[in-house]
């Protein structure tokens, strides 16, 4: 299987070429910025909010892959409380999924998107299962630009026959999501601060999310390629998370034992275009794509505070 990931060298774009490589398929990225986790991956720099033709590159960059089975786009800016200070980054993100979907469209090949929780909203009713979302509940830019992706993916598969698998995925942490001077990510800048002995601040007392480890998230990634690949019914939105909430205050007091110390928890009101509840109606996935989320919180944090030493000790 020939398969283009955008967003290849962010975390969850990095674990999935690695893991689609390890099974043999070949793996063709694409990013604005190099992948510095490993150089496996053969990627393209390339800005996808700019106007372009097809994936090639100038002198010493990727050779363009020809044939593709699939793309999957994952490049998007991606911190919420970023956008709400730079909404033109939205902007960015629609323009991207825009440009990613003429590829498919004149290359006749099925896409799989990266949406959010976001697009759900700040909703009180606690309903997440996937037909009932309400994008009047929108509270931020980048749940808007996620919005604007969902539809005008369903616009190419109503219009032009395109298939498509749309994941709307729920902080996804793990392996290589520790370079926080990039894009600064709650765990990973709570594992640092927790483990320097410094004050960490959560936003929301009583803010509640669904934390979903990484291998987590890739395997219901794949299992979504699996579908798309089998020539099945396609046009599928499904929640990806691991079906559980947590507090921030409890996640970081799972940080701290996992370093063995006491953290220092400074608890401040939720943000401006935040969502403060999200536990995700994960039953579509479980029955359509057999996905069974294996790592609670109290598991995946431990193994990320233990990929993270690791990860410092070979610097």
């Amino acid at each position: 299987m020939r398969v283009l990931i955008t967003g290849s060298s962010g975390q969850i774009g990095t674990n999935l070429a690695l893991r689609l490589m390890d099974e043999g398929h070949y793996v063709f990225g694409v990013d604005v910025r190099p992948n510095t986790w490993t150089n496996r991956i053969e990627t393209l720099l390339q800005d996808l909010s700019m106007p372009y033709g097809e994936f090639k590159g100038g002198i010493g960059q990727a050779v363009y892959p020809g044939k593709l089975d699939v793309v999957v786009h994952l490049a998007a800016h991606a911190k919420v409380h970023e956008l709400v200070q730079r909404p033109g980054r939205a902007l960015s993100n629609i323009t991207m999924i825009f440009n990613v979907l003429e590829y498919c469209r004149e290359n006749r090949v099925p896409i799989v998107f990266s949406s959010s929780r976001e697009v759900y909203g700040d909703i009180h009713r606690y309903i997440t299962e996937e037909a009932h979302a309400d994008f009047a509940f929108t509270e931020s830019p980048y749940s808007a630009s996620k919005i604007a992706g969902e539809a005008l993916v369903y616009s190419y598969a109503q219009c032009y026959g395109l298939p498509y698998i749309v994941f709307r995925f729920s902080n996804v942490y793990g392996r290589f999501d520790n370079d926080i001077e990039r894009m600064e990510r709650v765990i990973p800048l709570f594992i640092r601060k927790i483990q320097d002995g410094e004050r960490v601040t959560v936003f929301g007392k009583d803010k509640v999310l669904d934390f979903t480890y990484v291998d987590d998230c890739v395997d219901g990634i794949v299992r979504g390629i699996q579908l798309l690949q089998r020539g099945g019914k396609t046009g599928h939105t499904i929640n990806l998370a691991y079906g559980q909430g947590q507090s921030l205050v409890a996640m970081a007091e799972y940080v701290a034992k996992a370093l063995g110390v006491t953290a220092d928890i400074e608890v401040q009101p939720a943000r401006v275009g935040e969502v403060t509840h999200y536990v995700a109606d994960i039953a579509k996935a479980r029955a359509l794509l057999g996905y069974d989320p294996r790592t609670p919180l109290s598991e995946g944090i431990p193994k990320s505070v233990a990929w993270t030493r690791s990860h410092q000790a070979g610097m």
